[in-house]
């Protein structure tokens, strides 16, 4: 007696096996959105942490740009960036509103600028990061 599978078993378990797929893949594409916006967020929080360290250590003003293709940090009076990333708009993530700049004093508090929020959307995964005048930064998750 040989053993195996039949044609029929085969066609059977790769039938059940599409099936299966095909109910996970859209809750999979969900999932990957939304970890793609949360890691945008993240990037925009730690450059915003970034920029605060940056002013307080060099005692100059650091200001931190925030589009949708770059994240970028300039201190007062230099000619080149002191730090510059990929901003959201790399892994697809769609910024809201035109680019900002955000000012930080020597002391580590952003100046000229009330509370500000940036949002950022996927799909249907969606994140928006809030920052406060007096430097708090925090990311607001739909509930």
């Amino acid at each position: 007696m040989k053993s195996g599978f039949t044609l029929v078993e085969t066609a059977l378990t790769l039938a059940v096996a599409g099936l299966l797929l095909a109910i996970a893949l859209p809750s999979f594409s969900a999932l990957k959105q939304g970890i793609a916006v949360e890691r945008a967020a993240q990037n925009i929080v730690a450059a915003h942490r970034r920029a605060r360290t940056a002013a307080i250590v060099h005692g100059h003003p650091a200001i931190l740009s925030v589009a949708a293709q770059t994240l970028r940090i300039t201190i007062a009076g230099a000619t080149q960036p002191h730090w510059l990333a990929p901003g959201p708009s790399v892994e697809g993530v769609t910024l809201a509103g035109p680019p900002r700049d955000l000012t930080f004093s020597p002391l580590g508090i952003t100046v000229g600028l009330a509370n500000a929020s940036f949002q950022l959307s996927l799909g249907s995964a969606t994140r928006t990061v809030v920052v406060s005048r007096l430097g708090r930064v925090r990311i607001a998750r739909p509930r």
